[in-house]
């Protein structure tokens, strides 16, 4: 094995998936907003500090994604961010975008920034701690998009990421996410998923990328949060083991799926059916924001210095995501 498919298996192997704490301040603000919790740099960190301490981390959580201002953040108790995760069983990993901009000739669509300087951050992040590394490219679905142009554009920004990433000795995650949003079928989501995945790869390959040493984010596939046509769960894990299956070459080692506006539940229970009918050599299992912190979050926003109760609430989901993960969670374990 090379030593990023060493990383990737230590991340996403046995049951164990991707906390993705990678909001940035303006996300938290929003998050903590929602919560009546003010959004400053202390309390960022006390939250997150939390949950980075509590004992999933390392039994169910592999790797945790970071934000600029976390990676750089230390401990109440004198310890970094990184050496917290570190010390906890799991591996630190940063985000490494710098967000979605407007596709220029195509407005409505987004292009993701960031190559610039990148080759120095990713030596940064390095030192800190980091070992493997996110970058996420957006695709709106409608009846005129997502076009070539944002799915090339995307796809090439992608690879060259990936390309500079294992160059510094890290490992890529790519996330091409087909976004949920819109009126559109489980069958559109499919072809355009598809679509996306295969030119992302072809990129990938084209940039000479070791496809063993990166993790692969997509959505799964769905209709859309406004479609009349939806589907069943059974029919979502069937579909989406279907596109991942025509589109993903097998020297991919993992794929760690991201929420995208499913709730705690319905990420649970979609990734536990898909693991029920993976006949592949996939690892598959979850890199979950919303999905694993939701309501360990409005539970901490009652008394945000109360850290078990929230440790708690937080095992729990990640304990229930680990057991999907491994093809083995029931509503019943809810419940225990």
């Amino acid at each position: 094995m090379s030593e990023l498919n060493k990383i990737v298996l230590k991340i996403i192997s046995n049951g164990k998936g991707i906390l993705a704490a990678d909001e940035s301040n303006g996300t938290m603000k929003k998050r903590l907003d929602a919560v009546n919790v003010s959004s400053n740099p202390e309390n960022r960190l006390l939250f997150r500090e939390i949950l980075f301490s509590s004992k999933c981390i390392g039994e169910c959580i592999g790797g945790i994604i970071l934000y600029d201002e976390t990676i750089n953040q230390t401990t109440s108790f004198g310890k970094s961010i990184p050496d917290l995760i570190a010390s906890s069983g799991a591996i630190p990993g940063i985000k490494v975008d710098t967000g979605a901009k407007d596709l220029a000739n195509s407005p409505e669509e987004k292009i993701t920034e960031g190559l610039d300087g990148l080759r120095e951050r990713l030596k940064k992040y390095y030192d800190l701690g980091a070992r493997f590394t996110k970058w996420r490219g957006v695709y709106s679905i409608s009846e005129k998009y997502p076009s070539k142009l944002a799915i090339h554009s995307n796809a090439h920004s992608l690879a060259r990421y990936a390309a500079l990433v294992q160059e510094s000795g890290m490992v890529p995650i790519v996330e091409p996410e087909v976004l949920m949003n819109g009126n559109h079928s489980s069958d559109v989501c499919f072809s355009k998923t598809s679509e996306v995945l295969e030119k992302c790869f072809e990129e990938l390959i084209l940039h000479k990328i070791d496809l063993s040493g990166i993790i692969l984010k997509p959505n799964m596939i769905l209709a859309g949060d406004q479609s009349k046509y939806k589907i069943s769960k059974e029919e979502v894990s069937h579909k989406t083991l279907e596109c991942l299956k025509g589109s993903v070459p097998s020297e991919v080692p993992g794929i760690a799926f991201l929420s995208g506006g499913q709730s705690e539940i319905e990420a649970t229970e979609n990734l536990n059916l898909i693991n029920n009918i993976n006949n592949t050599k996939f690892i598959m299992t979850y890199s979950y924001g919303r999905a694993l912190q939701q309501s360990a979050l409005k539970m901490w926003s009652k008394n945000i210095n109360d850290k078990e109760v929230t440790q708690n609430i937080f095992n729990h989901r990640a304990k229930m995501c680990s057991m999907a993960a491994k093809g083995k969670w029931s509503y019943e374990l809810e419940s225990k």
